[in-house]
């Protein structure tokens, strides 16, 4: 497996488990479930280019 291909899976995983925990969750308004969203998302990216960075290094 390439490095790319890793790094979008783990994104992927990371998005999914997001998700998921949003979809658990009983009670809160809309705009919070935004925001662990758009957090995860964030986080997902960061750790996507932290991946890119090593593999060129």
């Amino acid at each position: 497996m390439n490095l790319s291909f890793k790094a979008m899976l783990m994104a992927l995983l990371v998005l999914g488990f997001a998700l998921g925990s949003v979809g658990c969750e009983k009670e809160g308004p809309a705009e919070k479930a935004g925001q662990t969203i758009d957090q995860t998302v964030e986080k997902t990216g960061d750790k996507v280019e932290d991946v890119t960075d090593a593999a060129t290094r």
